[in-house]
């Protein structure tokens, strides 16, 4: 049997460190006897080839019945917070590819297959990394042919994005369109999609994922896309401390008994403008921490020219505007903006604090009322409080759910 299409149905662990550690001592081990050999190149040992299994259990994972917290579904905040919503609302979930166990179990399979790219070693699980939170920590992401211009977007409660538009500069009008786009990039992944299906099909795996997904083995490209958009769909992020103290108050603004006084000050800070005529949460919205719409941030130039979301339409007041992902686990996925300029969140903040820069797109929110770039002017111990409450948005357990790991194991027997 070929590297990568060996399925075993038995449950199997990861390439966990006790694995690492078998495959450093055999490979140590092929290297000692290859010196001890007459014939042979110290420099040059032959290592032993590393099968790899698709490993699934018998039954599909529960995908379709995904919690989703109450918080999610209800608006809690008052009536004078008019831009804020329930993260349900925004829900981009299609009627005619509902999430199922089948179909986001064969997603995941797409998702972590490498066989899917032009050189075999790029999945979409590469620049998003579970254990990154589905990024890839690179400030340029790289796939077959190189780097790209952005990092990798997160894909935690991509379900609660604006159903109309994926990806930084919102070129995507669907995310099972989105699924596709970068298997096509040259950049990226660098298939076209008819050799995209001719590889599922050789492979004797995805047979009988098809079937149960979608009732027969055709493989077509509208089903690889739905397959990923259902899994992608069912990673909802509702584990972190935030959602525990949530769950303990019946108003996101009141403060939360598991917190600090620094988080809930910086709770505080994130929500409620105050005296300040406007507040992240303005932005941010939802209790899912997505984006309202594009926009221009003040940014200032990047390392490379992106002109973000007016790149796609022509539109110069497009120009300069960019989607950002949910904050969610923000903490564990530096580097931020979109051209990834800021390595750590006191960085972000300080952006907000003292250096917006104008732009003739800058966000209308972030000017004050002479037209000016608006300064947040944090105090030090603002600032700090502000990255407290970010850290409070970490949720470890969709990292740890088997759900979402990857199911082929590499590894020797």
């Amino acid at each position: 049997m070929k590297v990568g299409e060996t399925m075993n149905t038995h449950k199997k662990p990861g390439l966990a460190g006790c694995d690492l550690r078998r495959l450093t001592v055999i490979a140590a081990l092929a290297t000692t006897a290859g010196a001890c050999q007459g014939g042979s190149d110290p420099a040059e040992p032959e290592f032993p080839e590393i099968p790899v299994s698709l490993v699934l259990p018998d039954g599909p994972y529960d995908y379709a019945g995904v919690a989703i917290p109450r918080h999610y579904r209800t608006n809690d905040f008052p009536p004078e917070f008019s831009h804020q919503r329930a993260a349900i609302d925004l829900d981009n979930m299609p009627a005619d590819n509902p999430i199922t166990n089948y179909g986001a179990r064969l997603g995941r399979v797409l998702f972590y297959d490498t066989s899917l790219s032009a050189n075999g070693e790029v999945a979409c699980a590469t620049c998003h990394d579970v254990d990154l939170s589905f990024t890839d920590g690179q400030r340029f992401s790289v796939g077959v042919g190189g780097s790209t211009r952005n990092p990798a977007m997160s894909l935690l409660n991509v379900r609660f994005y604006r159903s109309d538009r994926f990806f930084r500069d919102e070129r995507a009008p669907s995310l099972e369109e989105q699924a596709l786009m970068p298997i096509q990039d040259p950049l990226e992944m660098g298939l076209t999609l008819e050799r995209l299906v001719s590889i599922v099909e050789s492979k004797h795996y995805y047979p009988e994922l098809f079937e149960d997904a979608f009732g027969d083995a055709t493989v077509t490209p509208d089903r690889i896309a739905r397959a990923l958009a259902q899994f992608q769909r069912s990673i909802v992020t509702a584990g972190a401390n935030y959602d525990r103290g949530r769950a303990q108050v019946d108003s996101p603004l009141d403060p939360f008994p598991n917190f600090t006084d620094e988080e809930n000050l910086g709770k505080s800070l994130f929500m409620d403008p105050g005296s300040r005529p406007v507040a992240c949460a303005n932005c941010h919205i939802t209790e899912a921490f997505v984006t309202r719409a594009p926009a221009n941030n003040g940014l200032g130039p990047g390392l490379r020219p992106d002109a973000g979301v007016g790149e796609v339409t022509g539109d110069p007041e497009d120009e300069g505007k960019f989607k950002a992902p949910s904050l969610r686990n923000i903490a564990i996925w530096p580097p931020y903006m979109h051209d990834g300029r800021f390595g750590t969140l006191l960085e972000v903040v300080e952006h907000y604090s003292s250096g917006i820069q104008d732009h003739p797109n800058l966000h209308p929110l972030l000017r004050d009322e002479h037209g000016e770039p608006f300064r947040f002017n944090f105090t030090d111990e603002e600032k700090v409080a502000l990255v407290r409450f970010l850290m409070t948005l970490t949720d470890f357990r969709v990292i740890d759910d088997r759900r979402y790991q990857n199911p082929f194991y590499r590894g020797i027997s």
